[in-house]
């Protein structure tokens, strides 16, 4: 199934013209639960890995056969998406509770190597924002499934481009580290169904002048609601004959409510799974990231989010997935703040985490930053 970003509530250039000269496409992921076949573009695999190529590892000395195992992860989050809307059965009770941390791999030492965790597949056929050194067309990305790497004790990536057609005989059996450090580092096979939208730059990044001119804007949105409210506020109240009826009224109204549309969280930076875009820097103050080889500005390639939407940022959900309540990934359309169940189950740094490259030479080191 496709997934389509509904337009946004307001053609934000028609109101700032100046907006033109700080837009820029992204591709939207939008992750669903599934397991791709290993030709296709999918988070956490399998990969078109060459049989005949040696599985990237992590060197580092570091905490490695301590953690959560991979399958329970997975099991866990499969009886979880199973009971979904009614309560644990006994048997799904038992399971939950086994599944633990521990030193599930006493045998393996700090410094011996790790194989690395396949995180996503990317063809540029399917994704028109993936660029990456000329004659390339697919993108592997791998992480460490540790927080410990660097001065930040971050996560560590590493990236693989290489030309689709040049891979022979594929490897079957591709391998995966036995345990992870947080359950977090551990994606959830997904297949992809790539949009492309437009986004416009942060706001704390436009000029001075172009900041207030948006903030009077939205201060005169909340304006008009405020009227609004008080006219509606002056009418007679209505009375129900049942606390049903009330119920049914309220979900009616919540779903009637005008959207309260914002800058930031509507008409600049999509949320969720992306290649391209911006970056945003809602949580801390912009930072500059550059190139350490030629120093060039290093726009976010691939951002790893939370979830695909949320309250904040709700006119962003697919069109598809408004009506739908049953799958593991929907949302539930009467709430408040409707939220879309993450189907990857990632979270780095505060939420979300962005691996930047040169545009100069995509070959260059890339640098992650958190948010």
């Amino acid at each position: 199934m496709t997934r389509t970003t509904p337009p946004r509530p307001v053609d934000v250039e028609a109101v700032f013209p100046a907006l033109s000269a700080h837009r820029r496409t992204a591709t939207r992921l939008h992750p669903r639960r599934g397991v791709a076949k290993a030709d296709e573009s999918s988070l956490a695999g399998p990969l078109w890995w060459p049989a005949d190529e040696p599985w990237p590892v992590c060197t580092a000395v570091h905490r490695k056969g301590t953690g959560h195992r991979l399958n329970d992860v997975r099991l866990e989050r499969h009886v979880l998406a199973e009971a979904r809307g009614r309560e644990l059965s006994d048997e799904e009770r038992r399971i939950l509770g086994a599944v633990t941390p521990g030193r599930h791999a006493p045998d393996l030492r700090d410094e011996d190597p790790l194989p690395l965790l396949a995180v996503a597949q990317l063809y540029t056929r399917d994704i028109p924002d993936l660029v990456g050194p000329e004659g390339h067309d697919l993108l592997q990305v791998f992480w460490c499934p540790f927080e410990v790497h660097g001065p930040d004790r971050t996560i560590e990536v590493v990236l693989r481009w290489r030309r689709s057609r040049e891979v022979g005989d594929v490897l079957t059996h591709q391998p995966e580290p036995p345990v992870a450090g947080r359950q977090e580092c551990v994606p959830t096979p997904c297949v992809l169904h790539p949009e492309q939208v437009v986004e416009h730059e942060y706001l704390g990044l436009l000029s001075e002048e172009l900041q207030e001119a948006i903030a009077d804007w939205e201060e005169g949105l909340l304006d008009e609601e405020e009227d609004e409210e008080d006219a509606s506020d002056s009418s007679e109240p209505q009375s129900y004959d049942t606390y049903e009826e009330y119920e049914a009224a309220m979900a009616r109204a919540r779903t009637e409510e005008e959207y309260e549309v914002d800058y930031m969280g509507d008409l600049s930076i999509a949320p969720g799974w992306k290649v391209g875009g911006f970056a945003s820097w809602h949580l801390t103050d912009p930072a500059r990231v550059d190139c350490e080889v030629c120093g060039t500005p290093m726009p976010p390639l691939l951002t790893v989010d939370k979830g695909e939407c949320d309250g904040g940022s709700r006119s962003w959900l697919p069109l598809e997935d408004r009506d739908s309540t049953d799958a593991p990934d929907a949302i539930d359309p009467d709430a408040i703040d409707p939220i879309v169940i993450d189907p990857v189950g990632v979270y780095l740094g505060r939420g979300s985490m962005r691996v930047h490259t040169c545009p100069a030479d995509p070959e260059h080191p890339h640098r992650l930053s958190f948010q």
